[in-house]
């Protein structure tokens, strides 16, 4: 027996290895851990449980047959995350530059199959060059079964993608059909054809981190939900995430324990708005006054500012917040934010997270760029999102609820469970000086002092329309609150709805996609 396990030994120690010390140095020398450390990094310690250790390829093609390491350059196996069980996978640059072979698909798809079945989280930690080039359509096979697999679990359980080096061509399309993507700055890179291949055909010159960094996928392409300085930051960040979200579909996001002083009232809320309603003020210092510990986890925080969205907590219950910035194009929506914002509620509302919509809005963006891009199409996404969503819905109007952009950020009338406004909201169809000049046209025009007939009238407008009380009439809000009693309003609302059921229409699935 003695034999037997010494022998054992020496396997597990070569695997662990990877393509060996030399390409580990060469790991490190860029400033990038192994796929071992990354795992040991992010899991509760001494709980990874590893899966297909000794699996090798078996390809023997353009002298494959000479090169066989095992694992085969992905370690896949289970672990615990703050004592939750997520699966993962975390591919290993050290050994054919972390190419996806037909068996290296193969272990990820096992992970992912027995996730399903147990009901845990995915975690993807990806490096990797891309198809194992030797290996052909069967490599090709292998990413469109781990496509296959990100699908069938979308909205079964969370899936998580840790873009922690290159990952290129057809692999991107698996962390865009995750649900999140994290990036570290300077080593992680996406890109569905390089430089070389983007000089060639269009004749741009541009670098890795122009094309695919990870400021890039923040700031202008919105691919990238989080980006963080470096490995460990990025990693830490993951660990975060999960602490907001359930492991499954069926399951509700873990509540702390809320033990804290908070009398109900909070002072600070009732002096953030200005007084003149045109000018911008930070809608991040409102959440950060309405949350625990003034902790808010932002995802997508570099892309479509005008619109804000990520996680926090409520007397310990996790939320999903949605919110409009008017600190940035008066807090508008566009394309880039109605996609932005659609995509994260549809997230929530897979996973059981109540939404919390903070409301500031004038309208749509306008302009030809928006429109022959598509704001109509786009512009629909979120309106689509709120709608179909059964989750706990809570709306808050802190100042302008204008047009349509009034019903699509979580109305009364698309199922907002409570809807509140503070004193200072104003509702209408647009803004008061718009809503003046054309009603009003022809007795402006006609006048003697057209100006002075123009302020006279907006006065009266602005006395009769620019407040929340005629919606209050209809009951399209349920109460009008003094900002100071917002976050105990807010904690007693998602109270009464924990245990909310709603319910949508039998279908085979709806037809738009978000």
């Amino acid at each position: 027996m003695k034999n037997k396990l010494d022998e054992l030994s020496q396997k597990k120690v070569t695997a662990t290895l990877g393509g060996g010390e030399q390409k580990i140095k060469n790991q490190h020398d860029k400033g990038k851990l192994t796929a071992r450390e990354r795992i040991n990094l992010l899991v509760d310690e001494g709980s990874f449980e590893e899966v297909g250790m000794f699996v090798k390829h078996r390809a023997k093609d353009f002298g494959l047959d000479k090169q066989n390491y095992p694992g085969d350059g992905v370690v896949t196996g289970f672990a615990k995350i703050d004592g939750r069980s997520v699966a993962l996978f975390s591919q290993d640059f050290t050994v054919f530059g972390g190419s996806l072979s037909k068996t290296h698909a193969e272990k990820i798809v096992k992970i992912m199959k027995l996730a399903m079945k147990a009901g845990i989280p995915v975690i993807g930690l990806n490096d990797s060059g891309g198809a194992r080039i030797q290996e052909g359509v069967n490599s090709l096979g292998g990413y469109a079964d781990i496509f296959l697999l990100n699908t069938l679990a979308s909205g079964v359980i969370p899936q998580i993608s840790v873009v922690l080096g290159p990952c290129a061509g057809g692999a991107v399309y698996s962390p865009a059909i995750t649900d999140f993507i994290f990036m570290a700055r300077k080593t992680s890179h996406m890109f569905v054809t390089g430089p070389n291949v983007v000089k060639t055909v269009t004749h741009e010159d541009v670098t890795f981190e122009e094309l695919g960094g990870a400021d890039t996928h923040a700031q202008k392409s919105g691919v990238a939900h989080f980006v963080f300085n470096n490995e460990i930051e990025t990693l830490l960040n993951v660990r975060k995430l999960l602490s907001f979200i359930p492991s499954n579909y069926k399951e509700k996001p873990i509540s702390l324990d809320y033990d804290s002083d908070f009398s109900g009232e909070n002072k600070k809320l009732g002096e953030i708005l200005p007084a003149n309603p045109n000018k911008p003020y930070d809608m991040k210092e409102v959440i950060l006054n309405l949350v625990d510990e003034n902790d808010f986890f932002e995802v997508h925080k570099d892309y479509a500012e005008n619109i804000i969205c990520g996680f926090a907590r409520l007397a310990g219950m996790s939320v999903g917040i949605v919110a409009n910035q008017p600190q940035v194009l008066a807090g508008v929506l566009d394309i880039n934010a109605s996609v932005k914002s659609a995509r994260f509620v549809r997230f929530c509302d897979a996973f059981n997270i109540p939404l919390l919509v903070l409301v500031d809005v004038p309208g749509f963006l306008p302009g030809t760029e928006q429109e022959w891009n598509g704001i109509i199409r786009h512009g629909a996404k979120l309106l689509f999102a709120f709608s179909e969503a059964t989750v706990p819905k809570v709306t808050l109007i802190t100042r302008k609820a204008y047009g349509g952009a009034y019903d699509v950020m979580n109305s009364k009338h698309i199922r907002g469970d409570f809807n509140f406004a503070w004193p200072t909201a104003e509702i209408a169809v647009m803004g008061p000086k718009g809503a003046v000049e054309i009603i009003f046209k022809k007795e402006i025009e006609s006048s003697e002092n057209p100006d002075a007939e123009l302020e006279l009238k907006l006065k009266d407008y602005i006395e009769k329309f620019a407040n929340p009380y005629i919606a209050a009439e209809r009951g399209f809000l349920d109460d009008i609150i003094d900002p100071k009693d917002t976050k105990k309003v807010l904690i007693n609302a998602f109270e009464i709805l924990k245990d909310k059921v709603d319910l949508n229409p039998r279908k085979k699935h709806c037809n738009i996609p978000l």
